[in-house]
């Protein structure tokens, strides 16, 4: 994979539908490619799962394109209503994780705000014929009239992918579920809440350990919540949360089985000249992840994208400003609640590179190596394989120049949210709205 600043990104392939009226079910709300990025999952406000797989063609032609076709689609979770609190639970999947293949079969555990479930997708392309004690049709035949013994025969048939519910991990979290993350030993996951993380096993649906805890006795002294949480790649017993308040905890179950104290905190201290009304929305974290390494990791939050190297605490060693131009425009996004949107972040497969999302359909990609940085837009009217992405440039006043777009003719409701990079390719897969927009490097 070559460093992100001498890539030039151009347009594989748009899915979706293309009406201007898009119903609220049909907003895509989680991206996620499975280990050998051969297959990518996408999960909707509607509780959908659709997943797609790599066009065999695509990955072994030269040069090789990132094309991906539907393999499978299925209703993962369904609107449920809490009788106890009269609270309608949403079918929204929040988060899709996949579980490392170990048969040929491909597991992956999707969740909502309440329940999480482990679903196994499987092929089927041969069916049995000749049964002796039911017809074809599968109704049970009267012993009377089985009069000889028939050697059942396998029969080719047309392909079908079957998504079966293998576990349903229900009533573990009185908060919704913003977090799953599986352990790399591959036998148990997190689930985190605004306030507590517990740890399951894959094979035990009946009971969680809770691990974090940070509910206050009195729920009028809370001052934090947590936004994400996940287990280190390599080390099972290491994970990070991070929270409202600009901070992530990295906890060592090794240390205690409980881990409401940290083993680090990592914090940067807050720039007093910057300070003002919104200081404390602005510097919530939406989103961290750990690279491929285990060596560093980023978080999200409302303006920038940070690198923390997980050695050391006290700041972090790269920041990339996502749309700083938005810093004059905090009062407007404070009414129009886009101020509270939670971006996620993501690697590319080497670590070289960052992406993470803005508005306007934009999407923005930092080279660590070259310190370039990228700004692109996942756009209809580009949507001929192979053309070349125009880097966009926002401009905040003064005179506009041709290729430039003021920070006030920007669209707010058009923004990208979720976005995920292939683990070994330049391919990378950005949400926008009900559309889902593939991007591969010019090779």
């Amino acid at each position: 994979m070559a460093g992100n600043g001498d890539i030039q990104w151009c347009f594989s392939q748009v899915k979706g539908t293309l009406e201007d009226d898009v119903t609220e079910a049909d907003i895509i709300s989680c991206v996620e490619f499975n280990h050998d990025g051969d297959l990518l999952a996408t999960g909707d406000k509607g509780g959908r799962v659709v997943i797609f797989q790599r066009d065999p063609v695509s990955k072994n032609s030269i040069p090789r394109r990132g094309e991906y076709n539907v393999y499978s689609t299925f209703q993962s979770h369904e609107p449920e209503f809490d009788y106890l609190k009269s609270l309608e639970i949403e079918e929204k999947i929040n988060k899709i994780r996949w579980l490392k293949r170990k048969n040929p079969a491909h597991f992956l555990l999707s969740t909502n705000d309440k329940t999480i479930k482990l679903w196994k997708v499987s092929e089927r392309d041969k069916r049995v014929e000749g049964y002796n004690t039911k017809e074809e049709n599968g109704t049970i035949r009267d012993p009377a009239c089985i009069t000889s013994l028939r050697v059942p025969t396998i029969k080719p048939m047309e392909l079908m992918v079957e998504a079966s519910p293998r576990r349903i991990f229900a009533n573990a979290h009185t908060y919704h579920i913003n977090s799953i993350s599986v352990n790399s030993d591959q036998e148990t996951y997190l689930s985190a809440d605004d306030l507590r993380i517990n740890l399951w096993h894959l094979e035990i649906t009946d009971q969680s350990f809770n691990i974090v805890d940070i509910k206050p006795t009195n729920m009028e002294e809370l001052t934090e919540v947590i936004t994400a949480a996940e287990f280190h790649p390599a080390e099972c017993n290491v994970l990070v949360y991070s929270s409202s308040k600009g901070t992530i905890r990295l906890c060592d179950m090794r240390s205690a089985a409980l881990c409401d104290q940290h083993s680090k905190l990592f914090e940067e201290p807050e720039d007093p000249t910057n300070r003002s009304f919104f200081s404390e929305i602005i510097s919530s974290i939406s989103d961290v992840k750990l690279s491929n390494s285990g060596r560093y990791m980023i978080s999200r939050d409302y303006l920038s994208v940070k690198v923390w190297d997980l050695q050391m605490e006290t700041k972090p060693i790269e920041c990339y400003p996502v749309h700083e131009y938005l810093r004059s425009k905090l009062c407007s996004l404070y009414e129009n609640d886009c101020i509270f949107d939670k971006f996620e972040c993501c690697w590319s497969g080497n670590d070289s590179a960052i992406m993470t999302g803005s508005y306007n359909n934009f999407f923005r990609v930092f080279d660590r190596t070259t310190k370039r940085d990228l700004t692109l837009e996942a756009a209809r009217d580009i949507a001929k394989p192979k053309t070349l992405l125009k880097p966009r440039k926002v401009c905040t006043g003064g005179k506009r120049k041709k290729d430039e777009i003021s920070v006030d003719c920007l669209d707010f409701n058009k923004k990208i949210l979720h976005t995920a990079w292939h683990p070994s390719e330049n391919v990378v897969a950005v949400a926008a709205t009900n559309n889902l927009f593939l991007f591969q490097d010019k090779l």
